[in-house]
């Protein structure tokens, strides 16, 4: 039974997958726990109800940080909220964690919010950022009004894994010459009227949302970041537990977790790719491929249509450190802190 968490907002949230991924981190007592990505705290509560254990709850979104230390003080001790990124958590936490969650992507609280800039559902201005107005990085309507037009459809094609990019962009750097694009409204009108064909069941301006909001908070290179910090803090036989919601990230996460990434591609099309020899896997599978949203928690969460979670336990193999390259990551990612 996923129950929905009430935030400080007075929304209620349900916690993706939430059955699954409490069976695959498998909580005990007395052990330690990273919800590394702690949004509303559902995750975080659901662990501290299965164990007698503590957890550590990190997160960069203001609001979030909010609602943790609400749930820090009724907590008695068990339960530490901590303000950053997961990408840097080997830094901020300094203990040795028996599991590790991450939930990757936007949350269902911010996407409600219209302040907040990620959704094209309701109107609000275009910001995008997952620490809000605090952060130092450019908002969503910092790239869409300064970037090249070359710069946007390369943003919009890798991180939105849109065809349809170059027209998009097109588009957008025309719009923005009459007057700067500052909400999502306007936003999603121009995308749509730059969109010929609509796919069933998807406004068309999903994927340019998608690669402007992965841009703008650097989810994948803090994704990749986060992978290895938790397997640099991860003890033999700690397990980490990672909920993904598109194909950029379930397919890093999948190369991460098999140590199975591309080759490098050869010097010359006449000298043969040769497979490499590949270090020792950091993890095994805690089960075969990943675990899918049920028919029953669709009913009820529709969001949780495209969530997939996979699942690992460390081994006692070495620290090894996979290519962007391997990792299946865009040319435009840096993983490097």
């Amino acid at each position: 039974m996923k129950l929905p968490v009430t935030t400080l907002t007075g929304a209620e949230h349900i916690p993706v997958l939430l059955d699954e991924v409490i069976a695959a981190l498998s909580p005990r007592d007395g052990a330690l726990y990273i919800d590394g990505t702690f949004g509303a705290g559902g995750y975080s509560q659901a662990i501290l109800d299965a164990a007698q254990c503590r957890v550590i709850g990190i997160d960069r979104d203001p609001l979030a940080v909010a609602n943790g230390r609400r749930m820090e003080a009724a907590m008695g001790g068990r339960f530490v909220m901590i303000e950053g990124r997961f990408g840097a958590l080997d830094q901020l936490v300094r203990e040795v964690p028996d599991g590790i969650v991450l939930d990757i992507g936007v949350s269902s609280m911010q996407l409600d919010q219209a302040d907040r800039g990620f959704s094209f559902q309701v109107d609000g201005p275009l910001d995008m950022r997952m620490e809000g107005v605090s952060s130092s990085g450019p908002s969503a309507a910092d790239v869409v009004n300064t970037a090249s037009e070359t710069d946007l459809a390369n943003i919009i094609y890798h991180y939105g894994e849109e065809r349809l990019s170059r027209r998009i962009a097109r588009a957008l750097v025309a719009a923005r010459a009459e007057a700067p694009i500052e909400f999502t409204a306007r936003l999603a009108e121009i995308v749509a009227k730059a969109v010929p064909k609509r796919e069933p069941g998807r406004h068309p301006a999903t994927r340019t949302f998608q690669a402007l909001r992965i841009f703008v908070n650097d989810e994948l290179g803090e994704l990749a970041r986060g992978l290895y910090a938790a397997e640099r803090l991860l003890p033999p036989d700690g397990r980490l537990v990672v909920v993904t919601f598109h194909s950029l990230e379930d397919r890093v996460v999948k190369r991460f977790m098999l140590g199975e990434g591309e080759d490098d591609a050869p010097t010359s099309r006449h000298i043969p790719t040769i497979k490499r020899a590949r270090p020792a896997p950091s993890f095994s599978p805690v089960f075969k491929g990943h675990r899918s949203a049920s028919s029953t928690e669709l009913a009820a969460n529709p969001r949780a249509r495209s969530a997939k979670l996979r699942a690992g336990i460390r081994t006692s193999a070495p620290v090894r450190m996979l290519s962007a390259r391997e990792l299946g990551l865009p040319e435009l990612v840096e993983v490097a802190a």
